[in-house]
């Protein structure tokens, strides 16, 4: 066939379990501390909307109930990660289970804009009456909460596509609290109650798109897409120009998860392979791509494989 398979054709990098080792210890516990605030939040503000009757701070609630699923299934993802065991037939462990999670998230989010949305045209006409003092009340506590688990889980909303799908549950719940306050304070100060409605809408428009980019960042993970932040074009061109280098072919990046990425990529290639190898996993290490598969081949092998692959 022509390829090289030792040590100086053919070269991995880092493990899964490498690159992404610590990572998730580091997480757990802003998590589960959330799952704790956001999830006592949650019974006080349900509460408070039936009792007062207030769409806007049932919407909210329904949020606050969707953070708690985010949350738990955020937390339940890194545990599988750190503690999950690594076999054959798992070769990248649990470390996946994060993008379900911002999967089931999204839809979630979607579909509680989707309840409140068709609630407040059900109320259209129905002249509401929504106490203003305990919405200020309410909806004070639960920005609180909410400002108190964003700042917990801030540092980590980059680096887990888990922990961001529940931050940004939590962003859209602080947005909802002002806006439930500010449908309190009309509310008590006019007595119109259809400043809930509009609030409750506004924060269900407000959610639903930023649910749908998080469902598309997920499902082009699963998907096995290229990372947006890689430019698969421009790589290919550097490694071309890496002395020795006639072809470059099969090249594949993709992500595991987030901050995960993954490569693999065949070189057809004259004279020292081992120095084409180093040249090559240096231009991939440039670009962040630490758990590399590199294959050189020799000049004219690819010409003998040519037929053998129809994808």
């Amino acid at each position: 066939m022509g390829s090289e398979h030792g040590h100086d054709g053919h070269s991995h990098g880092p493990s899964a379990a490498d690159v992404a080792s610590g990572a998730p210890h580091r997480r757990i516990w802003p998590l589960a501390t959330s799952v704790g605030i956001i999830g006592g939040f949650f019974v006080v503000e349900l509460v408070a909307g039936l009792v007062f009757g207030s769409l806007a701070l049932v919407a909210d609630a329904g949020h606050m109930l969707t953070d708690v699923v985010a949350l738990t299934m955020g937390l339940s993802a890194l545990l599988l990660a750190r503690h999950g065991r690594i076999t054959d037939g798992r070769s990248f462990g649990w470390y996946r289970a994060e993008v379900f999670t911002a999967v089931v998230n999204a839809v979630l989010l979607i579909g509680v804009g989707a309840f409140v949305l068709v609630e407040a045209i059900r109320r259209i006409g129905s002249s509401p009456e929504v106490p203003g003092g305990p919405m200020i009340i309410v909806a004070t506590l639960g920005l609180v909460a909410n400002i108190v688990v964003m700042l917990l889980l801030r540092a980590d909303a980059e680096g887990s596509i888990a922990v961001r799908g529940a931050y940004l549950e939590v962003l859209a719940d602080a947005v909802g609290s002002v806006g439930v306050l500010v449908a309190g304070v009309v509310a008590l100060t006019t007595g119109w109650g259809y400043a809930d409605l509009i609030v409750a809408v506004l924060i269900a428009l407000w959610v639903v798109p930023r649910a749908l980019r998080l469902a598309r960042d997920a499902l082009q993970i699963l998907n096995q897409q290229a990372p947006s932040h890689i430019d698969l074009a421009g790589l290919r061109a550097r490694l071309a120009d890496v002395p020795g280098v006639d072809d470059v072919h099969d090249l594949h990046v993709w992500s595991v998860t987030t901050g995960m990425d993954v490569v693999t990529v065949h070189l057809t290639a004259h004279g020292d392979h081992t120095r084409v190898l180093a040249d090559a996993r240096a231009v991939l290490d440039a670009q962040g791509l630490e758990h590399a598969t590199v294959q050189i081949e020799s000049s004219g092998s690819r010409a003998a494989c040519s037929g053998e692959l129809t994808w």
